[in-house]
Parts: structure tokens; sequence; C-alpha cells
């Protein structure tokens, strides 16, 4: 069973560089290349590092880490699970936490962008559709969950 714990900086190297293998390797089937370079462009090492001071972010381990997620407040941000490790529920557990964490802080529903490719994902985790938007990164749902 994965553990979540509190992202580290010394974690950076490892969720840049899986949030890229997802990037190439999955997000590729619904985007054309040229969006996904824009997002590995993106997602550099240096850039996880200050969205961790503006976020709680957290990552999942299994042999190293196989997944990540933030959250700002009620807010789902940059959720990643290792293309290998897809399907074990990490990514549920993942979210399941941060929901837990936002339940405590008060807040009575969560909300988050997600691309054509994650959108299936938060569907089976109970989330909605509220509209959908086009990004720098292309095509994006924004979905809402109310919480417990």
């Amino acid at each position: 069973m994965a553990a979540i714990r509190r992202f580290d900086n010394i974690d950076a190297t490892a969720v840049a560089g899986l949030i890229e293998r997802c990037l190439r390797e999955v997000n590729s089937r619904d985007y054309p290349s040229e969006v996904i370079e824009r997002m590995c462009d993106h997602f550099t090492e240096q850039r996880i590092k200050e969205l961790a001071t503006q976020r709680q972010m957290f990552v999942a381990e299994v042999n190293g880490i196989v997944g990540t997620v933030s959250r700002d407040g009620n807010k789902v941000y940059t959720m990643f699970v290792h293309p290998r490790a897809a399907g074990r529920g990490i990514g549920r557990r993942l979210m399941r936490h941060i929901e837990a964490l936002a339940v405590i802080d008060g807040y009575d529903h969560m909300e988050t962008g997600a691309s054509i490719t994650g959108h299936g994902f938060y569907r089976r985790l109970g989330y909605i559709d509220v509209r959908s938007t086009e990004t720098e990164f292309g095509f994006n749902y924004i979905l809402r969950r109310d919480l417990p």
C-alpha cells in the first residue's frame, strides 16, 4: 500500500520526472505534441519547488514516488500517478487524503481542473462537471465534489 506524506524539496526531481512521464506516456493520447511540450516545460524541478511553497503538496510512495497531488484550500492541483502504478488506488488515496484535510479546514466541497485524460478519473471519484475551459495547456474540465 502506498504511503502518503508531505512533499519535501528533495522530491522535486522525482516529482518533475513523474509528471513528465505521465504527460508523455498518457496525456499525449489526448493532446497534440506542442501542448505536451509546453506542459513538460512548465513542470520543471524548480517550478515544482515553487508550487510547494504556495500549496500543500503530497507524494505517494511505493519503493519510490509513484504519485503526487497538491491542494490550496479546496482546490486540487497537479494530480499525477506513475503510468506503471495506475489502477492501483493510489490516485484515489491521494485525493481522499486532501479531501479529508479540506473537511478539517471547514470546506464543504472540492474543485479541480481536469485534463481530457484525467476527466474520467475524477468522475469515478464522484466529481461532477461544472464547466469546461480552454487554457494555455488546451481543453480543461472544471469539476466539483461535495464533501461529507
